[in-house]
């Protein structure tokens, strides 16, 4: 795909991409002769698609318009951003980046949007002159039910690219991350193209202050609550009607922590939801477990530990221990990764700042 040098119009074409825009734009100059303002025009070819990348009520326009300082009307098939010159090519970039994505057969949520707006500001710091070199894009996992789900930022783009590469895992960050829905879709993923044969998840059973007691029912049944979000996420990528077949042949096994000691796991891919909780002798006897074809993901947030206080997390001493270690990736998230909601993200700021404080740290 082309894209459009400034005072003149271009069609961007590439016989191997779906997509088909032209694209013109215009430079208001400032008193010291340098562009103040730029206005740029897009002209999408299909109709049809415009429509789902604006969004219902222009909620997509809208969105962009907050975030990146721009103004963007869309007319028909046509899209005109005006604002700071850096600014309009970013937009530019998140509306071609959505356009590919819906021509794709890909759906377009809010989400989506953030996504393509980190993603494009990625590459303009990369790549200032992107219509000269090729563009950075971010990683991205496709199981049969959710279809292609991209990272939304570069935290989880590093993520995926860890998963891909290093057999353990290890990813910690505040809630709202996306660590254990990616740890998910990346598991099923390698289930769907059977470089492991099952899925083994896993999860202290420790109560965040409250007392449940005595649980009736069999071992799923029992560790079920614990695992409530993981299950979730596994509904997400998979039918869940194969989720209980899987459950029923043992292709996905839930196994409290435990109960993991003395077990060795081959060809499967192990997920360690809540690891924050672990004890320093529960994950040390985890981390042993890894047999010959096997994946391991691990996934905690060190600032919601459950532990006695006499206790200290087997998540934060391992990562202490294992830093550096050939094969094994760590991924830290921060607040500014969250993508589960705005309020979400602000509610996590407003945590970190008071936890800053009281330590001393402004």
């Amino acid at each position: 795909m082309k894209t459009s040098i400034p005072g003149r119009a271009t069609q961007a074409r590439d016989d191997t991409s779906p997509v088909r825009i032209v694209a013109s734009s215009k430079d208001v100059p400032g008193r010291d002769g340098n562009p103040e303002a730029t206005e740029i025009t897009v002209a999408f070819e299909d109709n049809r698609f415009t429509s789902i990348v604006f969004g219902q009520y222009d909620q997509n326009l809208a969105r962009v318009e907050r975030r990146l300082g721009v103004v963007a009307q869309a007319n028909g098939n046509h899209l005109t951003i005006k604002g700071p010159p850096e600014a309009c090519q970013n937009a530019r970039r998140v509306f071609e980046n959505l356009y590919a994505r819906v021509k794709q057969g890909q759906k377009i949520t809010l989400g989506d949007v953030d996504g393509a707006m980190q993603e494009s500001l990625l590459q303009g710091s990369l790549f200032p002159a992107d219509d000269k070199v090729g563009r950075v894009t971010f990683g991205q996992i496709s199981t049969r039910r959710r279809g292609v789900v991209r990272a939304r930022n570069a935290a989880q783009d590093t993520y995926l690219q860890a998963l891909r590469r290093d057999e353990l895992v290890i990813a910690e960050g505040p809630a709202g991350t996306g660590k254990t829905w990616l740890a998910v879709g990346h598991a099923v993923q390698l289930l769907e193209q059977g470089t492991v044969e099952r899925l083994i998840l896993s999860r202290p059973a420790v109560e965040a202050g409250e007392r449940l007691g005595f649980l009736p029912g069999d071992m799923r049944e029992k560790v079920d609550p614990y695992l409530r979000p993981v299950f979730d996420a596994l509904n997400d990528f998979m039918d869940p009607r194969l989720v209980e077949r899987g459950l029923t042949t043992g292709m996905i096994e839930v196994a409290p922590l435990a109960f993991m000691r003395g077990r060795t796991l081959t060809k499967a891919c192990v997920l360690l939801d809540e690891a924050q909780n672990a004890t320093a002798m529960q994950m040390k006897m985890f981390l042993t477990r890894l047999g010959e074809g096997s994946r391991m993901i691990i996934s905690g947030d060190p600032s919601q530990i459950d532990l006695p206080p006499a206790q200290k997390s087997g998540l934060v001493e391992a990562v202490d221990i294992l830093a550096g270690l050939e094969g094994i990736g760590h991924v830290v998230f921060g607040e500014g990764d969250v993508v589960r909601h705005d309020l979400v993200a602000r509610i996590v700021k407003a945590y970190e700042a008071r936890s800053r404080a009281a330590k001393g740290e402004i």
